[in-house]
């Protein structure tokens, strides 16, 4: 049985999303919690996520799934729920998700937010069409709130809102972004930037909305950072272009902390189409 996770956190007291020796993580802490709930039933079930984020990144869309075994879908439930096959598929879903709810609470920095059981062919990480993150910057322009201060970055001067979107929108397409990503042995650069805008809301606040057919590491928030340089005037917004067609990493911006950064939503095909989208992200991109 695989089960859809859609999850929520604040990654404020986290070393990212992946599983790591001795250090605190969301996976881990997940990971952990289904441990204690099918320790009768082993193996624990591992998390395939949708998009893997840094040590400090907030999620409100993020999604996962896991596979259970008949046994450990069993065991969720109360001997008094039994139903027929169908309703104690849906019921071990839920049930899951308010018994790891029950023990993540305990900290109170990640819900399970749904879970249900997965059509065919899905695959949270490869059958994503799209995942949309928002980064939000205060400046001299904007009101500072304290409690938004752990999803907020704060910066010092006054940031001109329009050349800043100008450039966000020339940057989109098809493109090798090597010059905003940190890179990685073997692994492309290449991503389609679908969307990315600026504006400020009600209290003035900056804020970006970037979408992708997926994002290599710390583009994001090197994307940020280049639009953030281009709104005090350090770079003009035909350097960033020129950055990015030389496709080479650079320094001529700062990459942005990671407490402004929150993954907002993933995206996925119709469930008909779920399986061939695996196998096209599976494939090596290209230019």
């Amino acid at each position: 049985m695989r089960l859809r996770l859609d999850i929520a956190y604040d990654g404020t007291n986290f070393s990212g999303w992946a599983i790591q020796p001795v250090l605190r993580t969301v996976q881990g802490e997940i990971e952990s919690a289904l441990d204690s709930i099918l320790r009768r039933n082993p193996p624990t079930p591992r998390l395939v996520v949708a998009g893997r984020t840094d040590a400090g990144v907030h999620a409100t869309g993020q999604v996962a799934h896991l596979d259970l075994t008949e046994a450990q879908a069993a065991s969720v439930l109360s001997p008094a729920r039994g139903r027929n096959a169908r309703a104690a598929d849906s019921d071990a879903a839920i049930a899951l998700a308010r018994r790891l709810n029950g023990i993540l609470s305990q900290k109170g920095d990640i819900v399970i937010r749904s879970a249900r059981l997965a059509p065919p062919g899905f695959d949270a990480r490869f059958g994503a069409l799209w995942r949309r993150y928002e980064y939000r910057i205060a400046d001299a322009y904007s009101e500072r709130d304290p409690l938004q201060r752990f999803r907020t970055t704060w910066l010092p001067g006054r940031h001109r809102l329009e050349p800043m979107d100008e450039v966000a929108q020339e940057l989109c397409g098809l493109h090798d972004f090597a010059a905003y990503c940190k890179p990685k042995p073997r692994a492309t650069t290449i991503r389609t930037l679908q969307s990315f805008y600026w504006r400020r809301d009600d209290q003035g606040v900056l804020i970006a909305s970037l979408q992708a057919d997926a994002f290599c590491h710390s583009m994001v928030r090197a994307l940020v950072g280049g639009c953030v340089a281009v709104g005090v005037g350090r770079l003009t917004p035909a350097r960033l272009i020129e950055l990015r067609d030389a496709r080479e990493r650079t320094a001529a911006f700062k990459v942005m902390p990671a407490r402004g950064l929150v993954l907002t939503e993933i995206g996925y095909p119709d469930d008909a189409a779920l399986a061939l989208r695996a196998a096209e992200t599976r494939a090596h991109r290209a230019l």
